[in-house]
């Protein structure tokens, strides 16, 4: 089995899909023979002509609107926004019209087969235009799916699903592992479900939960934890919306406790959801309170990135108190 970082394994999938496809599009800034601001798009224009692959104005709200008409259409569209935190100028195309077209129209317009990729996230030294991770703005819209692979194998299968699936997705790809996430990947056409928490790891004292990036970190600190006796378990969560309760309220049910950690500012951050599910959920039978291992609430700082960033070893701690109390 070939060997693959996540950008190859997010070429190959867009390669199989239009290989596989002719009504599937994909266009957005730079895209073309550029290949993208990470090359995440190489040779997909030499190799579908630039009918199928092509560059856009720098317009994140046109490029979406552009993409909500195709998809109204009939057409597959892959529409990448170069930074996440440029997504900001679309976000009433996405809420407003991607989410709701097939609502307000009583389906006579679908954009479903819409994907919106983007890279989040910080850990490149990008600043705060570079960095943020805006993934909880969307879980609160009705009729959108957010998913957010953890490694190459992961991301290729749910770009493969995202693509197919009947509803629009938003894609967002952790950038700080794009080359240094590398592991075996199928050559072959796969998907993985949308909706499926992935238990990583079993144990019995604590449950860690994360996505994108964050599980490598998770990973780092579960090593610490184990260490020093305590048995954690690990749940990648994959997709933000639908997020799959049942698996992570099963988990919880078994080990009394749970660590949630993003990226993302803590106030109004997406585990402040998981957490209130599980409160209602698993009140009985949790042995501490629920542990939050977030970014801060300021602006994504440059100079001071690495104080921002939820690190392992802050998760260390917190698993430590968690277990402790």
């Amino acid at each position: 089995m070939p060997r693959m970082n996540m950008l190859q394994a997010i070429n190959n999938a867009l390669d199989i899909a239009m290989a596989e496809d002719d009504k599937v599009l994909c266009f957005g800034e730079d895209v073309g023979v550029f290949g993208g601001v990470f090359r995440a798009t190489s040779h997909l224009q030499e190799k579908y002509g630039r009918e199928r692959c092509f560059n856009t104005p720098l317009v994140e709200q046109g490029i979406i609107g552009f993409a909500n008409g195709l998809a109204a259409q009939g057409s597959v569209p892959v529409a990448e926004i170069q930074f996440a935190d440029y997504i900001f100028p679309a976000f009433d195309q996405i809420v407003n019209e991607t989410a709701k077209f097939r609502y307000r129209s009583g389906d006579l317009f679908n954009v479903g087969g819409l994907t919106i990729r983007t890279p989040y996230g910080g850990g490149i030294s990008g600043g705060h235009y570079h960095s943020q991770s805006p993934e909880a703005y969307f879980a609160h819209t009705p009729g959108l799916k957010v998913v957010v692979p953890r490694n190459p194998y992961q991301a290729k299968g749910l770009l493969l699903s995202a693509i197919r699936d009947p509803d629009p997705v938003i894609f967002f790809e952790p950038k700080r592992l794009y080359r240094a996430a590398v592991g075996e990947v199928p050559e072959e056409d796969y998907q993985l479900p949308i909706g499926e928490a992935e238990v990583t790891k079993e144990g019995s004292d604590i449950t860690v939960l994360g996505w994108g990036a964050q599980m490598e970190v998770i990973d780092r600190a579960v090593e610490l934890a184990e260490k020093e006796g305590i048995s954690c378990e690990v749940i990648d969560l994959r997709s933000i919306l639908p997020w799959d309760e049942d698996t992570v309220v099963e988990s919880v049910l078994k080990t009394g406790r749970l660590l949630i950690t993003h990226e993302a500012p803590r106030t109004g951050g997406f585990a402040g959801e998981i957490a209130a599910t599980v409160q209602e959920r698993c009140f009985l039978y949790l042995e501490s309170p629920i542990e939050r291992v977030t970014g801060l609430d300021t602006p994504f700082p440059l100079t001071l990135e690495k104080e921002y960033l939820p690190d392992h070893l802050k998760i260390f701690e917190a698993i430590k108190a968690s277990v402790a109390f």
